[in-house]
């Protein structure tokens, strides 16, 4: 039996996190529940509570700090995307509407993988999800 169960962060880049948090805030009602300001050793960071035991850590970095090509798997670095769970079709259903709203870029439709229901889209630093 796995020691661990599951994930508790995704740590995340972003240039704007005003834009970057909103948008989870939006489409997912994601909640801050912690905040550590900038300081000279520490860039801006809040960590945005997703349900579930889950949480990103947003850092708010300058561009050139970020590297790779968020757009090309393989660019991406060793993690190439992350999923977020719901718990129907009916509530992806609903994600996607809200997904839309909140400004994602490249929602796409909800397609089936294996046994599971999908649904990739980007946030607004073009970090793909699922």
């Amino acid at each position: 039996m796995p020691v661990t169960t599951g994930f508790n962060h995704v740590a995340t880049l972003t240039t704007d996190m005003d834009l970057t948090v909103g948008f989870y805030e939006q489409a997912f009602d994601a909640v801050v529940t912690y905040e550590v300001p900038r300081s000279e050793n520490h860039p801006w960071m809040k960590v945005v509570d997703l349900g579930g035991g889950a949480a990103l850590n947003v850092f708010e970095v300058p561009a050139e700090e970020i590297i790779g090509e968020r757009r090309r798997q393989g660019g991406r670095g060793a993690i190439d995307h992350f999923a977020l769970a719901v718990d129907s079709r009916a509530t992806l259903e609903q994600v996607r509407e809200r997904l839309i709203a909140a400004g994602a870029q490249e929602v796409g439709e909800i397609q089936r993988l294996g046994a599971e229901w999908s649904l990739f889209f980007r946030d607004p630093d073009g970090m793909e999800l699922e």
